[in-house]
């Protein structure tokens, strides 16, 4: 396998695009005044995300996918990250195992 030059810059750059918004978001966000308005915005944005990855799979794959993002949804409402992500996986699993 070898890597092309124009690849290791391309991932190069793609990395430090990544690095570069998380820590300007850290840096940023010590200047903004958190009222209770911005913080239950702030804690929308991640279930926000796992649903905006979760979804195209919902409609475009089988039955088994569907019923587990909606299940990873309700989830999503009252367990933190990692935790709806678990049920949604292990949903997705069960369902397939029993042929749906």
């Amino acid at each position: 396998m070898t890597l092309d030059f124009n690849t290791l810059i391309a991932i190069l750059a793609m990395a430090a695009a990544t690095v570069f918004t998380r820590v300007s978001g850290l840096v940023l966000i010590r200047y903004i005044e958190m009222d209770e308005r911005r913080r239950t915005a702030i804690e929308a944005i991640p279930p926000a995300v796992l649903m905006a990855v979760i979804a195209p799979t919902a409609f475009a794959v089988g039955w088994a996918e569907t019923l587990a993002c909606a299940v990873t949804a309700i989830a999503a409402r009252r367990l933190p990250m990692l935790a709806s992500v678990v049920v949604g996986v292990t949903t997705v699993a069960l369902l397939r195992a029993v042929g749906l």
